[in-house]
This record gives structure tokens, C-alpha cells and sequence, in this order.
């Protein structure tokens, strides 16, 4: 099993609409998980595509 890039916690406390929490599932974090390292992939694979070893917000 690998090692989760998102913290749920954060997460929860941010997922408010007017200050009001939100319920999260399980779900969604799996499916942010999973959008979340698909994102940081392409982010590598363009940096590394301008002979960079830095992942920077223009890769973005």
C-alpha cells in the first residue's frame, strides 16, 4: 500500500460552505487521492520535458 499525499484532517477542516462543515466520504478521498498524484505525474513528466529536476507552479 502506498503512502497517502493528502491529509484527511486538512481536508475536512477546509470543506465548509459559510463556515459550515461539510461531511466527506470516503469516496472523495479516494478520488482526490487519485487526481492528486495524476497532477503531480504530469507536473514531473513537463518539468523534466524542459531538462528541469524542479517541479515548479508552471508545470502546473
Amino acid at each position: 500500500m502506498t503512502k497517502s499525499v493528502i491529509v484527511k484532517s486538512q481536508v475536512k477542516e477546509l470543506a465548509k460552505i459559510e463556515n459550515k462543515p461539510l461531511s466527506v466520504s470516503e469516496e472523495f478521498y479516494t478520488a482526490l487521492e487519485e487526481k492528486t498524484k495524476k497532477v503531480i505525474e504530469e507536473a514531473c513528466k513537463r518539468a523534466r520535458q524542459n531538462s528541469r529536476n524542479t517541479i515548479m507552479a508552471r508545470d502546473l
